[in-house]
Parts: structure tokens; sequence; C-alpha cells
């Protein structure tokens, strides 16, 4: 029997979820908070055409639990949310975005949204005409603007100490790499790597993104069909979730799984374990992707420093070494330590709120 959208909800312990629908624009839309317990919710907004209704509560459900973690590990001050909008990101309008940044401002800043999948600076902006609760504002709005590159320099730093834990080095010359996956954060991401000396091979269902970065950088481009079949050191999902699965992972010939996506382990428990006895290192997605929300965050603070920022997000190196650690010494995969660092953080502040 499938579960029901409140047992999901009561399971990842969800705080709210809030369905908006919009009869003028079309707008459908979902907004998952899942904890507060640090601060507001902040966590992006993505557009995508979901086969069902169900599917897309599901992934927003999901992705907000990730960022509730991603917050809370990366040291921010934020709670987790998410929202998805069903429908075809080619219809996105001015006044869809202004209906759904009305949506926002009702929530009164329990959630702050900014830019996902198929979301612009531009869309930002729209929403920004009807709240203050929204980040990744274009420059010259005075905001931070797009975050994907610091999402892809921090998946990059997490690719370097990934290399360093397995081969003794974070020299990735030479090193052959697949990102499945090149939209924003995905191109940023070849652009490091490729600078890096490593060989680099590209798949994505979007023969336009694909072509970008064939002539931006000196890529080898792999079929859907191929990717698996490809040997490489490292894969990189930087596309939608859960490509890591019972059909995937008996085919991995990587050592290493490091990448942009969120939610790429379709269960959890289950297939983070099975690539652990594989002798693949793992890299928890919801830490080595949090360059963005680091960024965003500085801004939805009001203390944006691009320098400091920077260096947050290069601190994702050590990080993962801390993690790979407790992992090691407490027994278990590097997933569920890096759940149990963020887990450990909220109680603890969730217990200094409780007596305040």
């Amino acid at each position: 029997m499938k579960e029901s959208i409140f047992d999901q909800i009561e399971r990842l312990e969800h705080e709210q979820v809030v369905l908006c629908n919009d009869k003028h624009t079309g707008l459908k839309a979902i907004i998952a908070i899942h904890d507060t317990t640090l601060g507001p919710a902040l966590g992006g907004t993505r557009m995508w055409n979901y086969s069902s209704h169900e599917d897309a509560i599901t992934d927003a459900l999901r992705l907000s639990r990730g960022m509730t973690y991603k917050a809370a590990i990366s040291g921010l001050n934020l709670g987790g949310g998410k929202a998805v909008i069903i429908g075809d990101p080619s219809t996105k309008s001015e006044e869809l975005w202004r209906r759904y940044g009305k949506f926002v401002n009702s929530l009164n800043g329990k959630y702050i949204t900014a830019e996902d999948v198929n979301t612009s600076t531009k869309d930002m902006e729209y929403i920004h005409m009807e709240t203050k609760h929204v980040t990744g504002i274009p420059h010259y709005m005075g905001g931070s603007g797009d975050p994907s590159p610091f999402t892809a320099y921090g998946t990059f730093c997490g690719i370097k100490a990934c290399a360093n834990k397995r081969w003794g080095s974070d020299d990735l010359t030479g090193k052959k790499i697949m990102v499945q996956g090149v939209g924003h954060v995905g191109q940023y991401l070849v652009d490091h790597l490729c600078k890096a000396g490593a060989e680099v091979f590209i798949c994505d269902i979007n023969d336009t993104k694909l072509k970008e970065t064939k002539v931006a950088n000196k890529v080898t481009v792999v079929t859907p069909e191929e990717m698996f079949k490809t040997a490489v050191d490292i894969y990189a999902p930087c596309a939608m979730g859960e490509t890591i699965n019972d059909e995937t992972i008996p085919q991995l010939t990587c050592e290493i799984i490091a990448g942009a996506a969120n939610n790429q382990l379709k269960v959890e428990k289950t297939h983070g374990e099975a690539i652990k006895e594989k002798g693949i290192l793992y890299a928890p997605d919801f830490l080595i992707n949090a360059g963005g929300l680091m960024n965003v965050g500085a801004e939805a603070y009001n203390v944006y420093n691009k320098d400091k920022v920077t260096a947050d997000v290069e601190g994702i190196y050590d990080r993962l070494h801390m993690i790979f650690n407790k992992a090691e010494a407490e027994g278990m995969t590097n997933q569920a330590a890096a759940i149990k660092m963020a887990e450990e953080r909220i109680a603890a502040v969730g217990k200094i709120n409780a007596v305040l």
C-alpha cells in the first residue's frame, strides 16, 4: 500500500506543508517546511513537470528535509524548507511568480525562497515584488545573485576532499569524472574540473546544455544509456535525485560518488549501505552541495560578503573529512554520520530554545 501524504509528513517530521493554487495563473505549488529550530526555513523553489501531484509532494518533502540537514551541518542559523511548482518551465510568467510571491509572503517569514531547478534570478525579482522573504535576487537589486557558482565550487571542494581521502592526494589531474546534468551548477562544476586537469565526461537529456558545455570545455559527451557503462573514477550526479538505486548500483565502476544533486540515494539506508559495501566513497549530498545555501543564507541575514562566503564554502573540504572520520569511528555510512551530526546540532539548540 502506498504511503499517504500525512504518513510521509509524520515519518519525516515536517512542521507544515502548504498547498498553493491559483486558477488565474495556473499556479499549483507546494511549500514544505521541515524544521525551524535553528531559524526560518530557507530553500529554493523548483519548477518541474511532475508525473503526478503525489510525486511533487514527495519531492518537496524529501528536499525540505535535506535542507534542514544542509543548514544544520553547515553551521547556519536556518531551518529547512523547499517548494515545488508543478508545470512546464517554458510557461513561466510574471503573474505566476508574483502570485506565488504572495503565497510566500503569507507565511510571514517562516519560509524564505530562492532559486532552484528551472528558476532564475529574474524569477526571484518578480517574487521580490510581492515579498521580502526571497533571496538570490539580482546584484543590481542588492542581492547575491545566482547561487549556482557557489554550489558548484563547494561540490568541487568536496570532490577534492574525497580524492584526498581515497587516493591520498586531492590532485585531480587525469582523473576520469562523469558529470550527470550540466545545468547551471553542472556547467560551473565542469569548468572547475577541466581547469584542475580532470578528464571530464558529461551526460544530460538537454542537447542545448550539452552543446554549450562542449563549446566551453574539452569534454566527452555520453548518452544516458552509456553513462553507467563508462569506466570513471568519480561519478558526480548533478541532475535530479535518486540516481543511486537498485538498478544503477550494480553498474557503478567508480570509486567515488560526489555530486551536487539532492537526494541521490533513492532509499537512504539501503543504498547508502550498498555503496559502502561495494567500496565506493560517498559524499553526503546535503553537505557537499551546501555552497549555494551558504551564499543565499548570508544574503537573508543581511551580512553578505563574497570573500567570507567563499571561505565558508571552502570549509566543505574539512567538514567532509570530519564526516569520513566519524563514520569510520562509529561504524556507519557517511550519510548516516552526516545526518547524526546535523541532528545533534538541532537537538542541542532545541534544548536551549526550550528553556528560554
